[in-house]
């Protein structure tokens, strides 16, 4: 059992936590949660022994064995395999004092080394760390490669591994999903739901803690609030918490201005001066209820498109890829590649010729974006994704292909490295104004001001801003440019869970088309109606939704090994019957195929319905909360009790043509069969 008791934490001057209580019991998996800064990393620290608590009592068991991810990863040569293995420092230090006994020739040492090592799984260790690294991305032909090859996110992947890798009681896990890709991801979460041990996780990708998670640790205000379940079943309880600690707030605030207003009045009276002292007495010992502020969260909203050509681009027989250096030098343009550019605020350079030289990583691209188009893009790190995005950007040339932009086109873009690319000696403001160099500068103010940057933050260089800030700053200079086509590969890497929110309602709304790279399943779900995959070199329709990607992916890239099996049998020659088998069952397969093209609109849309449900039953619940306290029916809040009323109503409506929908669709669908 993990118990924090009246534990104060602070850094530098900055308390992080103060007085604050928390129990964890054995074997549960915890999800520790709160604003950036709030001090999760730091009590993270506290638990490794790295920090020691200011003040109170941080107790759990000292035989507890303790897993976490290294930050840092030398450049070593030590091969991949081995760096993950390394991981079991148990079974290293076996494999050490065996070494040493074997060279002392002690018998009896070297055998009950063998068997502490047969109790480690030493015989199976090699086998259990390629299963591993196969599931965090890692190829076979990488794992013999020294760790000094891998770029900085792929050695995160192996420190992960190492930390997977090492008998443990209590596991520490602190944004481990931010260098995964979304294979990895579904393939960790189904490995921590399979972990014995205790689990503390920091997240901000609410689906990953909705599947691995049954109790959230919420820092809130130098405080640690436990609930029980899930991301979405703290969202619940925290919004009805919210409404009921605003009601006392508000009704603990009209009691002491009351009080005052009794002092003030009567405390020079002689006849009322007992009085007036009993009230100051009063007044002194009432607690204070820290004020909610819940109603201040991130929101912004993509503005309209001005025009919305059809289709916006299209993509025929185009190979994409790179241009490998050549020492002398390669002209643009090439026989038997055409491009169609009519006038674009990001016009595509002219396709280059594939061949010598040239780096194929997609080919028989055939592409048609229209409209309205909500598409999801699935596939492997290195697949192919981001060189796709950038393909239809025009940030890379197509080596082959025609390329026809729509008249009027507007592509908003986010790389995966958009942060980077941002000026950061420059403040936000400069960057607004280099886009609208005509615009008032009180009105770029006023729109960085809905973007959280006010006042002197619209003018302070941006070098120092936090990561969630900056790509923040990246969005709002997208939103300005009123897009009509959204390209956006990971963009939610340094957002934090009110961001990603944000911009998933936003995009929700999003009137224009968009195409998604995410390794976010929720904004994936509930802002992109159909899916695409990056595989084997091209480009394809994925005929599911993310649980049908799970499924497929379990069933082959991240399928456990099977045991071997016995040698086969002659088989026997294929008979007529056999044949006519085979041909029932392609008829079944593309009957199967057909119904299921027929049965996707309904279920996409289903889908959204039910997520839109899902957020009017929380704000629903809110309401009900804020009612329900009998404070609000007092005079003095006769705007707020008619405005929660309103809101009440509305939400209420809302809600039943929602489910008269939602009921028409699955009647639909059941119709289908």
């Amino acid at each position: 059992m993990i118990r924090l008791q009246k534990l104060t934490l602070i850094r530098g001057t900055k308390p992080l936590l103060e007085a604050a209580d928390l129990t964890l019991n054995p074997g549960e998996k915890v999800g520790l949660i709160g604003a950036n800064g709030s001090g999760k990393s730091s009590l993270f620290a506290l638990l490794r022994g790295e920090l020691h608590a200011d003040a109170g009592d941080l107790d759990f068991p000292a035989r507890w064995r303790i897993a976490y991810v290294a930050q840092e990863t030398p450049a070593l040569e030590r091969c991949a395999l081995d760096y993950a293995i390394d991981g079991d420092t148990t079974l290293r230090r076996l494999e050490q004092e065996l070494a040493a006994a074997e060279v002392a020739h002690d018998g009896h040492r070297i055998g009950e080394l063998h068997a502490a090592l047969s109790d480690a799984d030493a015989y199976t260790v090699r086998s259990r760390a390629e299963q591993l690294l196969a599931g965090l991305g890692f190829a076979r032909e990488q794992l013999a490669r020294p760790v000094a090859s891998f770029s900085g996110g792929w050695r995160m992947r192996l420190n992960l591994a190492q930390a997977l890798m090492c008998p443990s009681d209590l596991l520490l896990l602190d944004e481990p999903t931010n260098h995964l890709d979304l294979d990895a991801i579904l393939w960790l979460e189904d490995w921590l739901k399979r972990y014995a041990g205790t689990l503390i996780i920091i997240s901000h990708d609410r689906d990953f803690l909705d599947g691995v998670v049954n109790v959230i640790a919420h820092i809130d205000q130098k405080k640690l609030v436990r609930y029980g379940g899930n991301y979405s079943a703290f969202e619940q309880q925290r919004a009805i918490h919210l409404a009921l600690s605003q009601a006392a707030y508000e009704k603990q605030a009209r009691e002491r201005a009351h009080l005052q207003s009794f002092i003030d009045r009567f405390k020079a009276k002689a006849t009322k001066a007992k009085q007036a002292q009993s009230r100051m007495k009063m007044l002194a010992k009432m607690e204070d209820l820290a004020p909610i502020h819940a109603a201040a969260a991130f929101s912004f909203e993509f503005r309209e498109p001005e025009r919305a050509p059809n289709p916006l681009l299209v993509l025929e027989e185009v190979t994409a890829g790179y241009l490998l250096p050549s020492p002398a030098g390669r002209g643009a343009g090439g026989e038997g590649t055409t491009v169609s550019r009519p006038q674009s605020p990001l016009p595509h350079p002219n396709p280059l010729p594939a061949g010598e030289g040239a780096k194929p990583i997609l080919s028989h691209i055939n592409l048609t974006l229209q409209a309205g188009q909500r598409i999801g893009l699935l596939g492997v790190n290195g697949a192919g994704k981001s060189t796709l995005i950038k393909t239809l950007v025009g940030e890379l040339p197509p080596l082959s292909g025609t390329v026809t932009l729509g008249k009027g086109l507007a592509i908003g873009y986010f790389a995966q490295h958009q942060v980077e690319m941002l000026r950061h000696d420059q403040s936000p403001l400069w960057h607004l104004q280099k886009l609208a160099p005509s615009a008032r500068e009180q009105d770029l103010r006023n729109f960085l001001g809905g973007f959280n940057f006010a006042g002197d933050m619209a003018t302070a260089v941006i070098a120092p801003f936090s990561g969630g800030e900056k790509a923040r700053l990246a969005l709002a200079l997208i939103v300005w440019q009123r897009p009509n086509l959204l390209l956006l590969d990971e963009p939610t890497n340094h957002l934090d869970l009110e961001t990603r929110e944000a911009l998933t309602v936003a995009l929700a709304q999003f009137e224009g088309t968009l195409v998604l790279v995410s390794h976010d399943r929720h904004l994936l779900r509930a802002t992109t109606d159909e899916f695409l995959i990056v595989a084997d070199g091209g480009l394809k329709p994925f005929d599911g939704d993310l649980d049908d990607y799970r499924d497929w992916l379990f069933k082959t890239k991240l399928a456990k090994p099977e045991a071997p099996a016995s040698p086969p049998e002659a088989k026997p020659e294929p008979t007529r019957e056999s044949g006519d088998r085979k041909e029932q069952k392609r008829q079944e397969a593309e009957a199967r195929q057909r119904l299921s093209a027929r049965r996707k609109p309904f279920e996409a849309r289903i889908k959204r319905l039910e997520e839109l449900m899902d957020r009017l039953n929380t704000r629903k619940s809110a309401l009900d909360a804020q009612l329900a306290d009998a404070a609000i029916y007092a005079d003095a809040h006769k705007e707020a009790l008619k405005q929660a009323l309103f809101e009440q109503a509305q939400t209420t409506k809302e809600l039943e043509d929602l489910e008269a929908e939602w009921l028409e669709q699955q009647a639909a669908l059941e119709a289908l069969g």
